[in-house]
């Protein structure tokens, strides 16, 4: 449910970096392989226990590695600090077929941190809305054995609250999972009810062998899948929800202003590095 609409003051572009458990932490988790260097074929039950991460064991006769708690799942709507209208959550599950767009690639001086560059008018993708869902984590599961399939996370932190969100129903910020969703220690704090920092924006590339679980109350733009027109990458939606809109999903959209001299419209872009544009350009996807 749209909440608030911020009118862009000054243009920016950020440089898309590799998605990486530990950079992407303060926002959520990241779910791939822990070690895919390891096979369960060739690996002592002895050295799974006591070497590999997430309480590693055997199963499946042998024949698997399980990683148990690999990741967190929230329902915080029947919690302590839970949603006013007293709905009980239930678990859904999605799925998203996102067309893909082919951003054009940053220039290799680029920074990771928003910057003014005029507007983005060369191309990249622009970030036009961002959302959260603030009882909920939300989990994205690339449905592809195709490595070579990409995807943008588009993440910010939230400012202070004030009287743009006041009112805004959120769990409290001190965070405590329900008993049936523990918490993970990467996930056991609570933004707030603050709007986006627009300045802290991060964008980061996953490739499809990563699925990534935005944790409750982050504000992320919508999925934006990478390559050629005409393709699609498919994701499975795992999230709790109770039809309550402004508990279930809360809406800002970015509001472009002319600039000063010049004409041209603000705007926040996302563009990838040369070698991550040329990889997917020349992928068989």
């Amino acid at each position: 449910m749209l909440v608030q609409t911020l009118p862009l003051t000054t243009s920016a572009t950020l440089t898309a970096q590799p998605l990486t458990r530990a950079d992407f932490a303060p926002f959520g988790e990241v779910l791939s392989n822990p070690r895919p260097d390891v096979q369960p074929s060739d690996t002592e039950p002895y050295t799974v226990t006591s070497t590999l991460p997430f309480a590693a064991e055997l199963a499946n006769q042998g024949t698997a590695i399980k990683y148990a708690a690999i990741a967190s799942l929230r329902n915080l709507y029947a919690d302590g600090q839970g949603a006013p209208s007293g709905r009980p959550a239930e678990p859904r599950m999605t799925m998203f077929v996102c067309g893909t767009r082919m951003p054009l690639p940053a220039s290799s001086s680029s920074p990771s941190s928003p910057q003014q560059d005029g507007g983005g008018s060369d191309g990249g993708v622009e970030v036009k809305v961002l959302e959260r869902h603030p009882f909920t984590t939300q989990t994205f599961i690339p449905l592809t054995a195709n490595p070579s399939k990409r995807y943008l996370v588009i993440v910010a932190p939230s400012l202070p609250p004030s009287a743009l969100d006041e009112g805004l129903p959120v769990p409290d910020p001190s965070g405590r999972s329900s008993p049936s969703s523990p918490s993970s220690s990467s996930s056991s704090s609570l933004p707030g009810r603050g709007m986006p920092d627009l300045t802290k924006l991060r964008a980061f590339v996953a490739t499809g062998e990563q699925a990534v679980t935005y944790g409750a109350g982050t504000w992320h733009a919508p999925m934006v899948a990478l390559g050629p027109p005409g393709t699609t990458v498919d994701f499975l939606v795992f999230q709790f929800a109770n039809d309550a809109a402004l508990e279930d999903c809360q809406e800002v959209t970015l509001e472009s202003k002319t600039s000063n001299g010049d004409g041209s419209k603000t705007k926040i872009v996302v563009r990838l590095a040369a070698a991550a544009a040329m990889d997917l350009r020349t992928s068989k996807l």
